[in-house]
């Protein structure tokens, strides 16, 4: 009997760690829904799948607004009947400074798309795993090097990926009984736009200012892939892949 085809879904498919996982999907077969807010980029993302951009599908979704996400789950379900995998990527920072200047609004749009969105994304996924046959399925939400350990003026970014890991747990604890996978990658220091500062130079816990190490994003869409390809009876809790030389083991 032949494999079925799995079904998956990316958030913040049109740049970035979102992109890369997208197109590693797809060039392992995958049927892939590209979700986010830019048709422009999602399509973009599609068109750089080459002979693969036939199985993915552009789903225009604010992550923030939690009938647009369900509306893009539902969708890619009525074409393709399931979603096997899901990847909450999409996620922003705010301006790198004191806690006591940062703007209120600031703060709820970070914690809007990075902690809201992830649990909207759960939710959606929950509510169509527990009950498509076969039941089941995996999430796997992107956390951060900083849901362990702050950079100086991260206030925001650093809470939401605390919180994002403390939903991967949960998700993990309460989807055992409907055969939902749930775990989590750190990155850290994956060369992308997000990442560039790293790579000019960024403050240090001491205050110096110094240029990072980085890796190509290649090596983390290559880990997602590794955590979505494993049997629903094991589960990768948390991956952490970063750049082998950068201050993170050790910081300050």
């Amino acid at each position: 009997m032949m494999e079925q085809t799995k079904i998956a879904l990316v958030t913040g498919a049109g740049s970035g760690i979102g992109r890369a996982v997208a197109l590693a999907f797809l060039g392992a077969g995958y049927k892939v829904g590209l979700l986010g807010r830019r048709r422009e980029t999602l399509d973009e993302t599609r068109c750089m799948a080459g002979d693969s951009s036939a199985n993915g599908r552009v789903l225009v979704a604010d992550v923030t607004a939690s009938d647009e996400v369900n509306a893009a789950f539902d969708a890619l379900v009525a074409e393709f009947g399931r979603i096997d995998v899901v990847f909450n990527n999409a996620g922003i920072s705010a301006p790198p400074v004191s806690i006591d200047e940062l703007p209120v609004d600031a703060w709820r749009k970070v914690v809007d798309t990075n902690l809201s969105g992830v649990f909207y994304g759960m939710q959606a996924a929950f509510r169509i795993m527990r009950r498509q046959n076969p039941r089941g399925g995996r999430i796997i939400n992107n956390g951060s090097v900083s849901a362990y350990a702050p950079r100086p003026n991260s206030a925001p970014y650093t809470a939401t990926k605390h919180a994002v890991l403390g939903l991967t747990k949960s998700g993990a604890l309460d989807g055992r009984k409907y055969d939902i996978a749930v775990g989590q990658i750190d990155i850290g220091n994956a060369l992308t736009e997000m990442a560039m500062p790293m790579a000019r130079g960024i403050t240090q816990a001491n205050g110096d200012i110094a240029v990072e190490a980085t890796m190509d994003v290649r090596h983390v869409a290559e880990a997602v892939l590794h955590m979505a390809s494993l049997p629903l009876e094991a589960n990768i809790l948390t991956m952490n892949v970063m750049a082998t030389k950068m201050p993170f083991v050790g910081r300050g």
